[in-house]
């Protein structure tokens, strides 16, 4: 995947992981579009980190192919070269998944 964007400071830009929910016979559930739920999805692109007020940045805590876990309603949704995407705050990342 070639990443045309390049986010600033402390901000990541992350690809949904669509999860689908089945009953136990297989029943695919459709997803409430009201509904709010933390949402998993991949780290593409991270920024440089903070600044801080002595000119340094601070280390980012995600790393590009990263599974996490955020806040659904966190963040900026962009499209870009026909994919969807969103940039959201380091602080809106709620875990890593491992």
């Amino acid at each position: 995947m070639i990443m045309n964007i390049k986010p600033l400071d402390d901000r990541v830009v992350i690809k949904a992981i669509l999860k689908e929910e089945k009953t136990a016979s297989g029943i695919v559930l459709p997803t409430n579009a009201g509904e709010k739920k933390k949402q998993e999805a991949e780290v593409v692109a991270i920024g440089p980190g903070k600044l801080l007020e002595n000119g340094s940045r601070a280390p980012m805590q995600v790393q590009v192919g990263q599974r996490v876990l955020v806040k659904s309603w966190g963040g900026d949704d962009v499209k870009v070269d026909g994919e969807e995407y969103k940039i959201l705050s380091q602080e809106d990342i709620l875990a890593i998944l491992e």
